[in-house]
């Protein structure tokens, strides 16, 4: 199974799990697990997804998120899973 981290950063408003997991269901994404908070009107949110049936790259993916971020005032980031565990180890 390959697997990836989307975190989602910025002021809250509404729609963005919507616009987030429309943009994935598009590339046939898995949302695997999702955690969302609210602190400070600041909306933080962390997506544990599958990416074994993606029909596109994980390129095009990563910047269809960052694009969607762009548009609505957010930070969007996808990182491959073994890179974000090799991140989090040093």
């Amino acid at each position: 199974m390959k697997k990836a981290i989307v975190t989602v950063i910025g002021n809250d408003k509404v729609g963005i799990i919507y616009g987030v997991s429309k943009c994935l269901a598009e590339s046939n994404i898995n949302i695997m697990d999702i955690t969302q908070t609210i602190q400070h009107n600041y909306f933080i949110m962390m997506m544990f997804v599958d990416l074994t049936n993606m029909n596109t790259s994980f390129e095009d993916v990563s910047k269809k998120l960052e694009g969607l971020g762009e548009e609505i005032g957010m930070q969007i980031k996808v990182q491959r899973e073994e890179i974000f565990q090799s991140m989090h180890r040093i």
